[in-house]
């Protein structure tokens, strides 16, 4: 009886990291370098990402969390060096933030990507606080096998923000507010998450 208490201690613990233990947030800007990501014109997917990143990182580290960025500048990296990165740190999640791009120029939308179980609650928080700060059409928590996400050793999410291909999204992207409304609920996703992981 007392085994299987302690298994379901250290389940709870890992699906539900205790407040206070995450004390840590990578944050990984996509593409970069010669990798633009999704484009049009001269939007560029990478520096969107980037710029997004860095709000994010900003408001995390007003909080007192300790942040690594997995770049800082218009840089290449693998997607395997991303993984790296982000796997040295324990009691601590993984955040790659992207802007989404397809063929359809009418699809628009915000969406969340998990790979993990443990990874879940947290795509859950970071969606609803991004539709909290932006109106925009809810494309909702997916699970997918991207290779960052998927071979994180942290809960990890990939955050598709918005849709370069849209006119009418491509627009906001390229506006400061917008991409520093993302960022804000990004923060309050993770935060939340982090409040509600105490409760178990």
């Amino acid at each position: 009886m007392k085994t299987l208490l302690t298994l379901l201690l250290l389940l709870a613990a890992t699906v539900f990291p205790a407040f206070g233990a995450i004390s840590t947030v990578i944050i990984d800007a996509g593409h970069g370098g010669r990798d633009n990501g999704g484009s049009y014109g001269k939007v560029y997917e990478k520096w969107l990402a980037l710029d997004t990143a860095m709000r994010l990182e900003n408001k995390l580290k007003a909080k007192g969390l300790k942040t690594i960025m997995t770049r800082r500048s218009d840089q290449f990296i693998t997607l395997p060096g991303r993984v790296k990165i982000g796997n040295r740190f324990s009691n601590a999640i993984f955040v790659s933030v992207h802007y989404n791009f397809t063929w359809k120029y009418d699809v628009s939308g915000l969406e969340t990507f998990y790979c993990s179980p443990q990874a879940k609650p947290l795509a859950d928080a970071v969606q609803r606080g991004m539709l909290s700060q932006v109106k925009s059409n809810n494309r909702g928590v997916k699970y997918a096998r991207f290779y960052v996400i998927r071979h994180a050793s942290n809960p990890a999410i990939l955050v598709e923000a918005g849709f370069v291909s849209n006119s009418t999204e491509r627009g906001r992207t390229k506006e400061a507010w917008y991409r520093e409304a993302i960022a804000e609920g990004i923060f309050d996703g993770i935060m939340a998450y982090r409040s509600e992981s105490s409760h178990y």
